[in-house]
């Protein structure tokens, strides 16, 4: 499916760019989600006439996104988990996890989908994660996995 991204979408393109893309990624996200259109010519010339507008919108983003970037770049975020005496989880720490912990503790509010964990979190320890706020906006926030003191 032939698509121009009306945004700056990481590892796909900028703004105006004509892509190739999966059926279902482009009708079940890009299209849905606004963040693209069908390429045909009419859409073709709309994208060239709003381009400049597209583009002051996507700085305007991006510099409310550094500005919540530089709120939780390097924060530490603590996990109390139950864990058996190796260390492991009883359950692993995921994005939705991580989200609501960013909302509860810092007061941001940052979607699961932003987070990305590298690999699954299913012991105790410290992790790196880089949060993908904008396609050129990413912070690095570190997580604190302890084990519960039981009685």
């Amino acid at each position: 499916m032939q698509v121009i991204l009306l945004e700056n979408i990481m590892k796909l393109g900028k703004i105006g760019d004509q892509v190739e893309v999966k059926n279902g990624f482009g009708r079940n996200y890009l299209l849905r989600q606004g963040k693209a259109l069908r390429a045909s010519k009419e859409n073709v010339e709309l994208v060239s006439k709003k381009k400049v507008e597209l583009n002051k919108k996507n700085e305007e983003s991006k510099k409310q996104f550094k500005e919540i970037a530089s709120k939780i770049a390097n924060k530490t975020l603590k996990f109390n988990k139950e864990a058996k005496e190796n260390g492991e989880l009883y359950g692993s720490i995921k994005p939705k996890e991580v989200s609501s912990a960013f909302k509860n503790i810092l007061m941001v509010e940052i979607n699961p989908s932003q987070i990305d964990l590298k690999q699954e979190i299913t012991q105790t320890g410290k992790y790196k994660i880089n949060i993908n706020l904008h396609a050129e906006v990413m912070a690095v926030v570190n997580l604190d996995v302890d084990k519960i003191d039981s009685i």
